[in-house]
């Protein structure tokens, strides 16, 4: 029976310097070429996912749950209304925190962000091992990939869901008192280290996406895998038949999995594939 395998981004699939291994690329394709369906499952907008290059896959999940597309079908799409935006953006530029807001249509950015993605993207790149050139490297193009927008024309539709630099932890805690009716998360840095928190819509997780997914394609949970390496992906362990952290994961996420491979930069989705039977 073919199997239905669903891939976080970032540390997973790609590295952290936003790189696709070849031995991630050909152990996708080939296991496409198996039967196999493959599916993106990230916390990143469409918008995002078309700047990277990346193999070819059999749909998407994006914005950690909120967007879901098989074979270039929206199966699901429940964003933030203009109302919830707006409030998140003036707490935000109240406490002059840098944010963007993840579109399909494109990632929009306040000027705080400007300011403080840089220095941030280098400090979580530099948590994932990257050499203080290739950090600065790689914060250069994720700050340049955002388009800078003012006032009342960041007070959008279309958003997926908000991310937000943290200056402290405490900015984490006080988005869950204030925005109750969402879901706050956290992310970044050196294993579970937060450095930017986030805001989504209710209800919306990796692990409910890919249930309406699976529902979608009259498909079981029996048939699904789950690669991950960050506290975000563990709804996705709970749902999938089997789990598969990755060597670089935080502590968190690969006690909560079936299985840990090893680093996304060495052959980490090829051996997993392999140890799986999803490849020869």
């Amino acid at each position: 029976m073919s199997k239905i395998v669903f891939l976080d981004v970032d540390g997973t699939l790609i590295d952290y310097e936003a790189k696709l291994p070849a031995s991630a690329a050909k152990a996708v394709e080939e296991a496409r070429a198996n039967g196999h369906l493959i599916y993106l499952c990230t916390g990143c907008s469409k918008a995002e996912i078309a700047q990277r290059h990346l193999c070819e896959t059999d749909g998407m999940i994006g914005g950690n749950g909120a967007y879901v597309e098989s074979e270039g079908k929206v199966v699901m799409h429940q964003g933030l209304t203009k109302e919830e935006t707006k409030h998140i953006v003036d707490w935000c530029n109240d406490r002059h925190l840098g944010f963007y807001l993840e579109a399909n249509s494109g990632m929009y950015c306040n000027d705080y962000m400007l300011e403080q993605g840089p220095e941030t993207m280098i400090k979580y790149s530099l948590g994932k091992g990257a050499d203080l050139e290739k950090a600065k490297k790689s914060a250069s193009g994720f700050v340049d990939s955002f388009i800078h927008l003012q006032g009342d024309a960041l007070y959008r539709d279309d958003v997926n869901k908000i991310s937000f630099i943290l200056s402290s932890y405490q900015d984490h805690l006080d988005s869950k008192e204030e925005f109750p009716e969402l879901v706050a998360n956290t992310w970044g840095g050196k294993g579970e280290e937060a450095l930017f928190g986030d805001l989504g819509p209710a209800g919306i997780t990796k692990k409910h996406a890919i249930d309406v997914l699976l529902k979608y394609l009259n498909r079981n949970s029996e048939d699904t895998i789950a690669f991950g390496d960050a506290k975000i992906d563990i709804s996705m362990f709970e749902l999938c038949s089997y789990s598969v952290a990755m060597g670089n994961a935080g502590p968190e996420c690969k006690a909560a999995a079936d299985y840990v491979t090893t680093d996304v930069n060495d052959n980490g989705l090829e051996n997993a594939f392999r140890h799986l039977g999803l490849i020869k």
